[in-house]
């Protein structure tokens, strides 16, 4: 018999706050209101006081009772990118107005366009069915080292399709969607964890493994795993006292922690990794990576902090490429009508496994064109720059217009969720955890994913998925009922 966390018992529940839709949405007011108050001393005023709020407008709209957890993600993620912009103008002590043409007013527009975006999910989650208590509680039964075999598995199955994608490009979005069953096998990891109070080391070990992961440059994520973590604390409702609290800020202390050192370090770092070379393979054997990653953590008192949170800010902040766009199409618009939804159809339609002498579509040279600038002057570190699905919206169908462009993106997305929620054959957390790697595999990046990528991403991992849920999944979930009927759960 499985323990049951306090968090999920339903006497509990209603006497204690717990970590849910609600309680994130009144968070973000009380920000808001903070934001309100500090916003005259800034050079936007209005700018920080609407921005801030815009969260809990976007939790209100669109935070349905059962919309997947990963919608939290995806609203506050891209908010969090447009509304750094207003911060980094606080930094500087100038407006957004003053600081490039068309910034303010990409900001504005990239707010707007996320509200249409909580709209979209408004209407395609209205009515959405809740889990029985059954569904809601089939993964308490999973026990904790079962469930980290099985990420174990999904990760070398992830590394696998990342070297297959390079020797195959033309299956890279159908083998990128597969990698995204790590996501899902460790969700399940970790809200199992969370729910139960078992198996906190199998936990442990999984965040350890990632974050090492993504240093090495097998994966290049090391944030993700904080993402799912995150995810998973607010899936499983975790009550909040104040060692939940406490923890969430040395967890959040420790991202940032790894954001500022990999921002100090990440140009020398790929620099040594390329050979010198501006490509973003690299050619330098992991353990040699791995060694001088770690000397470079060892000779961390000579990382400028200030500045290298100040660099992480700026370019988290993604509106002035944005306006960088929009300044320059409002002097001479695209020769070609619709060209971004035409490439991001033909990139989807046109398969590189059936049309192997396809363009390849490059972000930097899009972001180039757009802008009117060199493509050689562009390259940032190895690292290509995308002008983001917005601001291609805005480029073929202008304001308000882009807005419908936006609103079609949110349909689809809120609809291949809408799906894979309402699967009657899964548990209720195997179906967040497929929306989870859904939303993480097309908005990871944020608001500078590409039209292309996203429009390619959505209906990829929709197809991709069709077939796992149906032939793969069900195997998977058959094993785990059956150690959890065979042998006793283990204690953490």
């Amino acid at each position: 018999m499985v323990t049951i966390s306090p968090a999920l018992r339903p006497s509990v529940t209603q006497k204690r706050m717990v970590l849910d839709v609600g309680s994130i949405r009144r968070a973000f007011f009380i920000l808001g209101l903070f934001l309100v108050l500090i916003s005259p001393f800034s050079p936007d005023p209005l700018a920080v006081a609407v921005g801030g709020f815009v969260p809990w407008v976007l939790l209100s709209i669109a935070g349905l009772p059962f919309i997947p957890v990963a919608a939290i993600f995806y609203f506050v993620w891209q908010w969090s990118q447009v509304f750094a912009q207003a911060l980094v103008s606080m930094l500087d002590g100038q407006s957004m107005s003053s600081s490039g043409a068309g910034i303010l007013t990409a900001y504005w527009y990239s707010l707007a366009s996320l509200i249409v975006l909580s709209i979209a999910f408004r209407l395609v989650f209205s009515g959405q069915r809740g889990p029985s208590p059954a569904e809601e509680n089939a993964h308490l039964e999973w026990r904790p080292l079962d469930l980290f075999l099985l990420y174990c598995g999904t990760l070398v199955l992830a590394i696998a399709c990342a070297y297959a994608s390079r020797l195959i490009p033309g299956l890279s979005q159908q083998l990128e969607a597969v990698s995204r069953l790590k996501i899902v096998a460790e969700f399940l990891l970790f809200v199992t964890v969370l729910g139960t109070g078992r198996g906190n080391k199998f936990l442990l070990a999984a965040v350890v493994f990632e974050i090492v992961i993504g240093f090495s440059g097998l994966l290049s994520d090391f944030r993700g795993v904080f993402v799912y973590l995150a995810m998973a604390a607010i899936a499983a409702r975790i009550v909040l006292r104040a060692t939940s609290i406490i923890g969430s800020v040395v967890w959040f202390s420790l991202l940032m922690t790894l954001a500022l050192f990999w921002t100090a370090v990440k140009t020398e770092y790929r620099e040594y990794a390329t050979g010198g070379e501006e490509t973003q393979h690299f050619s330098i054997p992991i353990e040699d990576r791995l060694a001088y990653i770690g000397n470079l953590a060892l000779s961390a008192d000579n990382i400028d902090w200030g500045m290298s949170a100040y660099a992480l800010l700026n370019r988290f902040a993604y509106i002035d490429i944005f306006g960088t766009v929009m300044s320059y199409q409002d002097a001479s618009r695209e020769a070609v009508p619709m060209r971004q939804w035409q490439d991001a159809l033909g990139h989807v339609f046109k398969p590189r496994f059936f049309f192997p002498d396809k363009a390849a579509l490059s972000d930097t040279e899009t972001y180039a064109r757009l802008a009117g600038l060199d493509p050689a002057l562009v390259l940032r570190d190895t690292t290509s720059i995308s002008v983001g699905f917005i601001a291609e919206n805005y480029v073929d169908l202008g304001f308000p217009g882009m807005l419908a462009g936006i609103f079609v993106l949110g349909m689809m997305l809120a609809g291949s969720l809408r799906y894979f929620m309402g699967a009657r054959h899964l548990p209720w957390m195997v179906k967040q955890g497929i929306a989870l790697a859904l939303v993480y595999n097309v908005a990871g990046v944020g608001i500078e994913a590409s039209l292309p990528k996203l429009f390619g991403s959505i209906i990829m991992f929709f197809l991709v998925y069709l077939l796992l849920t149906k032939f793969v999944l069900p195997i998977g979930l058959q094993w785990l009922h059956a150690r959890a009927g065979a042998e006793p759960a283990q204690t953490s």
